[in-house]
């Protein structure tokens, strides 16, 4: 029922903002794996909110606790089981909710699919489920860090604000060194000042993150329907906000460019390339290059100003919303980005090594 996501190393979450916990099963974990569970906390304490000025209050301290498993630190090679607890519940400051719809938000569409929601924060629609994914994209790093696989995530865009350099230009090491997670010491000022006038305002902004997988072998991927760069775009467009994926062509617009300035000529035997504007992916498989994609994050769809919408009887209504929210995902958003990347590539590394026994 959508609920899991992965062929061999899967994940199920379950859960929703306002209950008691949320939590998941990891499933197709090699065993013999060191858990690093530092490692795992890290990664959760960057998309928690409340972790500076520019997210949600909320004062979640995403604390995981794992409870099947790993044994002495070691994964068992069986499903690998773990919850957060929610912490930081007010649920009556979603009350208005509970006969009002938000606009461009998920709450009209999971009333008419099930006839009833938990309203208390877009209950399993909320942003909160991504905290499992966190958690399962941590423990596939740890398993890619082994064969040479890195991956970073950095915000290069708030609204117009945008980050016109190559990654190849930039100090990956240094994304975590603002609250904005732009590593662009300058231009992160200005993403966090408009954040905040934003906020401020009561309205909300979108941007882009961008994502780059270094150190992948050539040949992952599966043709036809399970191309790499195919279930890459899957994982990334499953993520809450997510609008628009798009893979290689750094800076630069595929739809109107010429074949001679975009063509990547191989040099070597190895497969790489003069350019990278396929972002590493070609035919639907790694070509030993850089894995390159941007993902696009809409404005969250709820405001703290005035807006037109409707109740459940189809009454108009104006409604202003309440509770603790971001004005911009994106800064929260890297972690998840990051997580999706890693499980994407981590299940289709083992279902390569699957078809080649």
């Amino acid at each position: 029922m959508g609920n899991s996501y992965g062929k061999i190393f899967k994940l199920t979450t379950f859960g929703e903002s306002h209950g008691g916990s949320i939590g998941g099963i990891i499933d197709g974990c090699p065993s013999g794996v060191k858990i690093d569970l530092v490692f795992i906390q890290d990664q959760l304490d960057r998309r928690r909110p409340g972790q500076s000025k520019v997210v949600s209050e909320r004062n979640e301290l995403d604390k995981v606790e794992i409870l099947s498993g790993i044994f002495n630190g070691v994964s068992t090679g069986t499903p690998i089981g773990f919850i957060i607890k929610n912490n930081d519940q007010r649920a009556k400051d979603y009350s208005n909710l509970e006969q009002a719809f938000r606009p461009s938000h998920a709450d009209f569409t999971y009333s008419k699919k099930y006839g009833n929601r938990d309203f208390r924060g877009g209950g399993r629609s909320s942003a909160r489920e991504t905290a499992c994914r966190v958690v399962a994209g941590s423990v596939a790093q740890l398993i890619l860090n082994k064969i040479g696989v890195e991956i970073f995530a950095y915000v290069s865009s708030v609204g117009s604000l945008r980050l016109n350099k190559s990654y190849n230009n930039l100090d990956l090491n240094s994304i975590d060194d603002n609250i904005v997670r732009c590593p662009d010491v300058d231009l992160s000022k200005s993403m966090i000042k408009l954040i905040e006038d934003i906020k401020k305002s009561g309205d909300t902004i979108g941007g882009v993150i961008s994502c780059v997988a270094k150190g992948l072998p050539i040949g992952i991927g599966e043709p036809v329907f399970d191309k790499l760069h195919a279930e890459i775009g899957k994982g990334m467009l499953s993520i809450n906000a997510v609008k628009a994926f798009k893979l290689g062509f750094e800076n630069q617009d595929i739809s109107s460019s010429l074949g001679s300035q975009v063509n990547d000529i191989i040099i070597d035997k190895t497969g790489k390339t003069k350019t990278n504007f396929s972002g590493g992916i070609q035919g639907g498989i790694s070509n030993g290059n850089d894995i390159y994609c941007e993902i696009s994050f809409k404005p969250v769809s709820t405001l703290m100003i005035n807006q037109e919408s409707i109740n459940l009887n189809g009454d108009k209504i104006i409604l202003k919303a309440k509770g603790r929210h971001d004005s911009c995902v994106v800064p929260r958003a890297v972690p998840i980005v990051e997580a999706m990347m890693a499980l994407t590539i981590l299940d289709h590394y083992l279902i390569s090594k699957s078809n080649n026994i």
